[in-house]
């Protein structure tokens, strides 16, 4: 665990990742990430166990950033039934299908990433022990922001209400008029 500033803080988290045979006969393969790692080392897709043609592989390790100015988002998260931290694969060409692009605690900062449509963004529980130090910096850093109802503005603004529409558009009348039988009549 690094704190960068005192507006950051990180740690870093590997991720793992299941490979078992797909059920279709167009994929071969169901990859799907399994765990976090909190504190792990680097690691290239280092097979952590086999059984039969279910595999577990330990892709790589990203730092996880917390920043103070997410501890609401943190906040949503904390207060889910099962806590999770967010993982971003992005497709590759190389020997493995998938590389790590980010793992976040932000499920606002998740959704951009899979609005886009080109990356993998699956949910992944976090242990307890991430669960702690998530919620840690959540409660040091989260402020509640007071509700502040607006008022309506007793007045009109522009002090002008004549129902001309845009003045730049010349008009013989306002602009609520209903269509004229005339120009009906001259278009067919």
């Amino acid at each position: 665990m690094t704190t960068r500033d005192s507006r950051s803080i990180e740690m870093p988290v590997g991720v793992t990742l299941q490979r078992k045979p797909g059920v279709t006969r167009w994929q071969k393969w169901i990859w799907e990430p399994t765990a976090l790692l909190p504190g792990a080392g680097p690691a290239d897709w280092k097979l952590l166990r086999q059984h039969g043609d279910i595999a577990e592989y330990h892709i790589g390790t990203l730092p996880l950033t917390l920043w103070r100015t997410d501890a609401e988002a943190y906040r949503v998260n904390l207060a889910e039934p099962v806590v999770c931290a967010y993982v971003v694969l992005q497709p590759s060409d190389g020997a493995w299908p998938y590389a790590l692009k980010l793992v976040t605690a932000n499920p606002n900062e998740a959704m951009q990433y899979a609005e886009g449509g080109d990356d993998l963004v699956e949910k992944v529980p976090m242990p307890p022990a991430l669960v702690a130090w998530v919620q840690d910096w959540t409660d040091r850093h989260f402020v509640e922001e007071p509700f502040k109802k607006r008022k309506r503005k007793r007045y009109l603004e522009d002090k002008v209400e004549d129902g001309i529409g845009d003045h730049r558009i010349s008009q013989d009348s306002d602009v609520y008029r209903a269509p004229s039988r005339d120009r009906k009549l001259g278009s067919s």
